[in-house]
């Protein structure tokens, strides 16, 4: 395999799970019945501009298609540092009437609906109809394509650059980084400005994230990285943010190469640093991950297989992608596992792929009042304490898996 940025010859591990389903590939009572397509799962290194990636094997369009699960407006936090997004890119770039807002995987609409609530013209681009549609329902333009070059000069040719370019998320998910990148410095005004959020990887590797990697994620990123492919597809980036969202993520500002104007924050430089002193240029830093993944894996499953001896009741809340990957690479199986809540209705009444757990409504959960509740989605951990916080009405305790198996009091 090549590197998907420099085509570099790709040789050093960083984390091999073995194989699993998509993680986004919920089952119906239907499919149920069929076979179910299990990918390889692996992560390599490219030595030459420190991309992590995912080995090819499953196409865009086989995990973003039309049943497309994931809704960014059930999260109220989310919701909330999408609003605080929003008045912060406001007032910095005095977005007003005259400007052009565009999100890139817009998703159901969860952060376009506050430009839009500020009077600021906005569209979002997204691929999934599932998720177009919830921001139709809203009043919000949406085109529904994958975004590269192409659909960037498209939208061009018909007016429609942006002032400011939003893409939350996503940089992760795109299978050709380049194409991806390029279409920002065509779809930019000369002066505007794009953001991208991503989880780092460097917080990915030192608090043992592993459960971040699925073949939904494409690429695990740096500053490091990105800087260069940016670099080489027409952006140029000038200021950088550190951010608790998503177990801690970056918020790059980036602006066209040949046109742009914004000064270079002194972060940028300071956080490049920051990861070449923790070792990010040298593998020596990725070579211990998948030890890390796999102890993670048998504390969990050391944990299901106990309670189960005892007798204690145990359920799951969210049926997230990372929860995926960590119960389908630990072996759980309903039998240790009997289900997993979900507020999301897209998800109730399906199954996890793989580990095939049903998923149900938070009703059965107060019904059954398990002693435990395992916390999947742990980037979500307070959220979900806070909604939940009625277990411990009839006892029940909260555990996170990741970074170590803790039961809360």
């Amino acid at each position: 395999m090549k590197c998907r940025h420099c085509a570099s010859a790709l040789s050093l591990p960083f984390l091999d799970l073995g194989s699993a389903p998509p993680s986004n590939a919920y089952l119906t009572e239907t499919t149920l019945n069929a076979p179910e397509l299990w990918y390889p799962l692996r992560l390599l290194v490219c030595e030459t501009c420190w991309l992590v990636q995912t080995e090819d094997h499953a196409g865009r369009d086989a995990l973003f298609n039309d049943d497309y699960a994931y809704f960014s407006s059930f999260s109220s936090s989310w919701l909330a540092h999408a609003k605080s997004y929003v008045d912060a890119m406001q007032q910095r770039f005095a977005l007003g009437a005259q400007s052009m807002v565009v999100e890139v995987a817009s998703n159901d609409g969860y952060l376009l609906q506050y430009v839009q609530a500020a009077a600021v013209p906005c569209y979002g681009i997204e691929p999934t109809a599932s998720t177009a549609a919830a921001a139709k329902a809203k009043g919000i333009a949406v085109v529904e394509r994958f975004f590269g070059v192409a659909l960037a000069q498209e939208l061009a040719a018909q007016g429609r650059q942006a002032d400011l370019t939003a893409a939350n998320n996503v940089l992760a998910h795109v299978p050709d980084i380049n194409d991806f990148v390029a279409g920002f410095a065509v779809l930019l005004k000369p002066q505007g400005v794009a953001t991208f959020e991503f989880p780092h990887l460097q917080q990915m590797v030192q608090q043992c994230q592993f459960d971040t990697a699925y073949h939904e994620h494409y690429s695990y990123l740096s500053l490091t990285a990105v800087q260069r492919i940016f670099a080489a597809n027409g952006l140029q980036v000038f200021d950088v943010q550190e951010l608790s969202t998503h177990g801690g993520s970056l918020r790059v500002f980036a602006q066209r190469s040949d046109t742009g104007t914004q000064p270079l924050a002194p972060a940028v430089q300071q956080l490049l640093l920051g990861e070449e002193a923790a070792g990010m240029r040298s593998p020596d830093f990725y070579s211990q991950f998948g030890a890390q993944s796999r102890r993670i894996a048998r504390e969990l499953l050391s944990f299901l297989v106990s309670g189960a001896h005892a007798g204690h009741s145990i359920a799951a809340y969210g049926a997230a992608a990372k929860g995926n990957t960590l119960l389908n690479f630990a072996g759980v199986r309903p039998h240790l596992l009997p289900y997993v809540v979900d507020k999301n209705p897209a998800k109730q009444g399906k199954y996890l792929p793989g580990s095939r757990i049903p998923i149900v409504d938070e009703a059965y959960l107060r019904a059954q009042q398990p002693r435990y509740v395992l916390i999947l989605p742990w980037n979500l951990q307070a959220e979900v304490m806070e909604q939940l916080a009625y277990i411990r009405d009839w006892g029940g305790r909260f555990v996170t898996a990741v970074p170590g198996l803790v039961v809360w009091p």
